[in-house]
């Protein structure tokens, strides 16, 4: 994990302003999904309860429950892309050694 003396070592040696090395794609990509995994999960869970809703209250008319099941079916459609994502990024920073995507998910 890259801790604050591994930053000033690396600004001691490059000579770069310490602001330099947070305008990186890496410091940036660690931000996001840090925030965007659970953010994701939160919105699919309301998103599966509001198709669930949207069918119990439909009375029985075929275009809302089509509509319901619509929702339901993306809502589980977009839980198996966030799934696959996740696993997906911590493979990548196993495989290419960035272990900073590998202490995204730890609090």
């Amino acid at each position: 994990m890259l801790l604050a003396q591994d930053l000033n070592a690396i600004q001691n040696a490059s000579g770069l302003p310490t602001w330099y090395l947070f305008v990186q794609p890496v410091f940036f990509i660690t931000i996001i999904l840090t925030y965007v995994f659970p953010l994701a999960g939160i919105l699919l869970l309301v998103y599966l309860v509001a198709g669930g809703l949207q069918m119990m209250l439909s009375r029985g008319d075929p275009k809302a429950i089509q509509s319901a099941q619509g929702k339901i079916t993306n809502a589980l459609l977009g839980f198996v892309i966030v799934f696959v994502s996740y696993w997906l990024v911590k493979l990548l920073g196993q495989i290419f050694g960035i272990e900073i995507f590998g202490d995204i998910f730890k609090l």
